[in-house]
């Protein structure tokens, strides 16, 4: 059983359910959570899965300001995703018309990696260095 994620990377988007398509259909995350925001923002918060282990937090930009997540650009964000299906992530983007930025390579400390952009300009980075 993969544990309950303990870390939560949170993005904001201005399209995010847009965004949940991409992450849950090409990047294969699994939905587990949209909570309509309503007619200032779409989706109030929404949280996805990592099959793999790991989750990711989002929500639509605007509505009321909460000090903390709304003071969030849409596309500032970075994420490191541990997988061991790198290879079958990156033909889905690819096929997807993606925007990766780095192709699928290894590195000088173990790891196969490629990065992207999500159609909101967040990185995404994906490989199999689980760390040190």
């Amino acid at each position: 059983m993969t544990p309950q994620p303990t870390v939560w990377p949170a993005l904001r988007y201005d399209d995010a359910p847009a965004a949940v398509r991409f992450l849950v259909d090409v990047l294969g995350f699994e939905e587990t959570l949209v909570v309509p925001g309503g007619a200032e923002r779409a989706i109030a918060h929404a949280e996805l899965r990592w099959p793999e282990g790991g989750g990711v937090m989002l929500g639509s930009t605007g509505g009321p300001a909460d000090d903390v997540h709304d003071a969030m650009k849409p596309g500032t964000g970075a994420v490191y995703v541990v997988s061991d299906h790198v290879d079958a992530v990156h033909a889905r983007v690819r096929a997807a018309g993606g925007r990766i930025t780095l192709d699928p390579h290894d590195t000088d400390y173990g790891s196969h990696t490629f990065s992207l952009r999500d159609p909101e300009g967040n990185s995404w980075t994906l490989g199999t260095y689980r760390g040190a």
